[in-house]
């Protein structure tokens, strides 16, 4: 046996029987419930608890992170939107009709990002229309978090339903 037999057989290539490719998933979407719009959620329930100075805190960096996204998505965002069909369509076209795995996976982790990329930005837009500051702030980003958490719930669901069938399929075990 060669060295890069040894390693492919110790170091298993595919994705859904691979547990670097479900850590990563769970990774993924405890980091994504975690930061909402830049804004580690703590600081939420801090300035809700505090008051004072760490409302005034989760303003400034909420204000900071809102005006950030509203400028990106007003210079390069169709560019953006464009770029990121091209690249959800090409996974989506090689991973579930050419049935290339990690083509699969990725879209997997692709797909519902790109959906709490949209709901960041219509919360993010709706917080700068309203200028939205101390309990309506708090409000506005708890429901971007619910919204967050509910899509991760039906990703993951999804993801290991599909996991278990292409392991089942191929017969990993």
């Amino acid at each position: 046996m060669d060295l890069l037999h040894i390693i492919y057989e110790m170091i298993e290539l595919r994705s859904f029987s691979n547990l670097w490719y479900w850590i990563s998933l769970a990774v993924l979407w405890s980091s994504a419930s975690h930061w909402i719009l830049g804004v580690p959620y703590d600081m939420v329930y801090r300035a809700q608890r505090k008051g004072g100075q760490a409302e005034q805190d989760l303003e400034d960096i909420a204000r900071v992170n809102v005006n950030r996204l509203m400028y990106i998505s007003e210079v390069s965002g169709p560019w953006l939107v464009a770029l990121s069909c091209f690249l959800l369509s090409g996974l989506a076209m090689l991973g579930f009709v050419y049935l290339l795995e990690i083509a699969q996976a990725v879209f997997l982790l692709a797909f519902p990002m790109a959906v709490v990329g949209v709901i960041s930005y219509f919360t993010a837009r709706r917080i700068a229309q309203e200028k939205a500051t101390g309990e309506e702030l708090r409000r506005r980003l708890a429901f971007c978090r619910l919204y967050i958490q509910f899509i991760g719930v039906i990703s993951i669901v999804v993801t290991a339903f599909w996991g278990m069938y292409q392991n089942l399929t191929i017969g990993a075990l």
